[in-house]
C-alpha cells in the first residue's frame, strides 16, 4: 500500500436526502450535528435524469448556517450556473470531467476567478484518465459511488479502485487535493472507502435518515478517522 499522510476527515450530509418541507431545519439540524460542509446536489434533468434545485434555494438557506457550501452541478452546461451559485453562495463548486478536457479546462478557470474552490467529479463507468490532466489545477476529485441521479442506491464496490488511484496520485506527487466520495454512503462504506484513501464522505440517506444525526456523524467520523490512521501507518 502507497504511503500518504492522509488529509482532514470531512463528513458533508446531502441535502437531497433532507425533507425538503422543513429545509431550513434540516440545514440548521447538519450543523448542530457536527458536520463540516452541506452538499448540495444540482441536476438539470438533461445530464442526468432527475432535477433538484437551483441558486434560489442556495440563497435562501445561506443565512441559515456558517457550513460551507459543496455545490455539485450534475449539468449539460455548467457554465451558465457558475456566477449564479457562486452569488448564492457556494464556497466549492464541483463539475464533471465526463464534459470533456477543454470544456472542464474552461470551467476550472472560470470557478477559479469567482473565488471558489474546484472540485472535478467522475461517475462510475468513467476511467479516471480523464482527471489526469487537471490534478494541479483543483482542490478535489468526487469519484461518485453510485451512478448520479437520484439518491438512495446501493454502493458499487467496483468503484474502489478509482479512490485508490487518486489516493496513489496524491501520494506520488505531492499534491493536497482532497478524495471525496459520494453515493450509498454508510458505516459500512464508509471504513471501505477510507482505506482505500477517501477523506471526504458525502452521505445523504446515510445522515439525514438517522433520528440522531449527530451520532451518526460522529460515528462516520470515527470509522474514518480509524481507517485513514491505519492506512498512514502502513509503507
Amino acid at each position: 500500500m502507497i504511503k500518504d499522510s492522509g488529509a482532514r476527515v470531512v463528513i458533508a450530509p446531502s441535502l437531497l436526502a433532507a425533507d425538503f418541507t422543513r429545509l431550513g431545519s434540516e440545514v440548521k439540524r447538519a450543523q448542530r450535528a457536527g458536520a463540516d460542509w452541506l452538499h448540495l446536489d444540482i441536476m438539470d434533468g438533461r445530464f442526468v435524469p432527475n432535477i433538484s434545485f437551483g441558486p434560489a434555494v442556495v440563497k435562501a438557506i445561506r443565512p441559515l448556517t456558517q457550513l460551507p457550501f459543496d455545490v455539485h452541478l450534475m449539468c449539460e452546461r455548467p457554465e451558465i450556473l457558475l456566477e449564479p451559485f457562486a452569488e448564492a453562495g457556494a464556497d466549492r463548486i464541483t463539475v464533471h470531467v465526463e464534459l470533456g478536457r477543454q470544456h472542464v479546462t474552461d470551467l476550472i478557470w472560470k470557478i477559479r476567478s469567482l473565488g471558489k474552490r474546484v472540485g472535478l467529479c467522475v461517475n462510475p463507468p468513467t476511467a479516471m484518465e480523464g482527471i489526469e490532466p487537471h490534478l494541479r489545477h483543483i482542490d478535489s476529485i468526487l469519484v461518485m459511488t453510485v451512478n448520479p441521479g437520484f439518491g438512495g442506491q446501493p454502493f458499487i464496490t467496483e468503484t474502489l479502485p478509482k479512490i485508490q488511484r487518486a489516493r496513489a496520485w496524491r501520494a506520488e506527487r505531492n499534491y493536497k487535493f482532497a478524495i471525496a466520495v459520494d453515493g450509498g454512503i454508510n458505516f459500512q462504506t464508509t471504513a471501505e472507502c477510507a482505506e482505500s484513501g477517501a477523506n471526504v464522505f458525502i452521505s445523504g440517506t446515510g445522515l439525514f435518515g438517522e433520528r440522531n444525526m449527530k451520532g451518526a456523524i460522529k460515528k462516520m467520523r470515527a470509522i474514518a478517522q480509524a481507517q485513514n490512521a491505519n492506512c498512514s501507518r502502513v509503507a
